[in-house]
């Protein structure tokens, strides 16, 4: 399933779709509440860390996972990664093999996060943590890449990840805008909120007013180039994404001095067609340039057939991770293990 977001949701002047949709918005807002409120929450056999967001499409959340991942293992506590495996067909409960699975059956984050820690996609939460508990190491910990609005699971730790830039559009609730729920109620979901992009960069406005609302601490994290980047200088590229926000992609590409002579931008977690491959082979031959590309992206094509398979061959893949300053990953990781570390297993049962 692929999906481009309407520009009007971050518009900083008021449009008529968003205005036209409030009603609705509203009602889907109190359904969202409800829904939470009324439901009694499984407690997993192990602690569980949430990473999730306020609105739909990407701030951040599968980086940030992958570096909490980092830092448990370093305090030698296994991480398990628990998805729900967005665009795959797998219900689930099921464990993620990369040699095995693809995108069409797991979704494109699931197999990134696999490639670094074992992966449960299971489309409801508790089955999934309890097919964790059958396997996994009584030390381990869940992450649980999205889900800050899915009341089936009880979190330990919820995060939520913001967009410095986008922050949270224009503040409205689906349809009318990018909120999953309503903003204060999802605030006050969240132990912590991480916000990503450039640390020169100011908050958008009126996410920095609602952010004097929350309680808890904020943290900035800085996307950067993981691995040597050195390749891009100069280097004429023909840069694609299927992903909620491009634009980050291509001006880091622009900040390394990569030269790109186009651009092609497709849906969220959008599945390359045949013809898709070949317009962009075609067009890197024409113009003499390296095809480059996201992680996610590139895990899409994994696994395919014909002028795909021929594109994950011959696309680079331009990867990120997070970094934090000392101060600010202290912070995040004491807050962390101040509420998970205590925590004796509990067992290999779920229980509400």
């Amino acid at each position: 399933m692929a999906s481009r977001e309407p520009s009007w949701w971050y518009s900083a002047s008021p449009a008529w779709p968003a205005n036209l949709l409030t009603p609705a918005a509203r009602l889907y807002g109190a359904a969202m509440v409800r829904r939470y409120r009324n439901t009694a929450p499984a407690r997993a056999a192990h602690p569980v860390i949430c990473v999730g967001n306020f609105t739909v499409g990407g701030t951040g959340k599968t980086p940030l996972s992958l570096a909490l991942a980092k830092q448990l293992r370093s305090r030698h506590r296994p991480p398990w990664f628990l998805s729900r495996g967005y665009g795959g067909k797998l219900a689930g409960p099921v464990r993620v093999d990369p040699a095995r699975h693809t995108a069409a059956d797991v979704g494109d984050e699931p197999l990134l996060l696999a490639r670094d820690a074992p992966t449960i996609v299971s489309r409801h939460r508790p089955a999934g943590a309890m097919l964790i508990a059958s396997c996994a190491p009584a030390d381990a910990v869940i992450i649980m890449d999205d889900g800050l609005q899915n009341p089936s699971l009880a979190k330990d730790v919820s995060i939520a990840v913001v967009d410095c830039r986008r922050g949270v559009g224009n503040g409205r609730v689906l349809p009318a805008g990018p909120l999953r729920a309503p903003l204060a109620f999802q605030m006050s979901l969240a132990d912590v909120i991480v916000v990503t992009g450039d640390r020169e960069t100011p908050l958008d406005p009126d996410f920095e007013a609602a952010l004097s609302l929350f309680p808890g601490p904020m943290i900035r994290a800085h996307a950067i180039a993981a691995g040597d980047t050195t390749w891009l200088k100069s280097r004429r590229v023909i840069a694609y994404a299927g992903i909620a926000n491009p634009q980050r992609f291509f001006t880091m590409l622009e900040q390394l001095d990569a030269r790109i002579i186009a651009t092609r931008v497709y849906g969220d977690h959008a599945t390359y067609s045949e013809r898709d491959a070949s317009e962009l082979l075609d067009a890197a031959k024409a113009l003499d340039c390296d095809l480059v590309t996201t992680s996610k992206d590139l895990a899409r094509l994994a696994g395919m057939p014909g002028a795909t398979a021929e594109l994950h061959a011959r696309s680079k893949v331009f990867a990120i991770t997070l970094s934090f300053s000392d101060d600010d990953l202290r912070q995040l990781m004491s807050l962390i293990m101040e509420k998970i570390g205590a925590l004796a297993p509990r067992g290999s049962s779920i229980m509400p």
